[in-house]
């Protein structure tokens, strides 16, 4: 990964998505926005891409929704190149009142002995559009990953079979396939 600097403001993004690469159970995750020519790559966790979809949909919802007609980016693709400043440890979610802008926050894991005030963060300023499309394109990456048994949540894994906990004491046998 790219060395970074302690704190980058991005304080209006033109492009912000979430994206994955490798094959559902191995993939990677990334947090990518632009402001002009600056990209910025983050290395998240699927939990992280997860969490942010679900708040970033109820801080919209508390802050009374997007305007009727709004209309939300497209093309949320990860853009090349694909340089990662940090792994993302810590994501924290807000809202700017004077700017009318969600703040995404990530702040990097810290290696060896770095004290946290020391860790390198980023702070992205995005319009609600741009928030809400984020929060889809986040939910539609993480449900692309390997699928969940329908009861009991558990990750079926592709050529073996699942038997679910919660059979109501009867033995269900899924054989999952790609």
């Amino acid at each position: 990964m790219a060395a970074s600097p302690q704190f980058l403001a991005l304080s209006q993004v033109d492009f912000i998505t979430i994206g994955a690469l490798g094959e559902p159970g191995q993939r990677t995750f990334f947090l990518q926005a632009a402001q002009g020519d600056l990209l910025i790559s983050l290395v998240i966790e699927k939990e992280h891409a997860a969490a942010l979809s679900i708040g970033i949909q109820q801080l919209i919802h508390q802050l009374g929704g997007l305007p009727e007609g709004t209309l939300l980016p497209t093309h949320l693709d990860l853009r090349q190149p694909l340089r990662p400043l940090f792994r993302v440890s810590k994501m924290g979610l807000g809202y700017d009142v004077e700017r009318d802008a969600v703040v995404i926050v990530s702040q990097a894991l810290a290696t060896g002995e770095a004290d946290a005030a020391d860790l390198p963060e980023v702070h992205f300023w995005v319009s609600r559009a741009q928030a809400m499309a984020l929060a889809d394109q986040a939910a539609a990456v993480v449900a692309a990953g390997r699928p969940h048994c329908a009861l009991c949540q558990e990750v079926l894994v592709p050529g073996t079979e699942h038997v679910c906990v919660r059979g109501n004491g009867h033995k269900w046998l899924y054989r999952f396939d790609e």
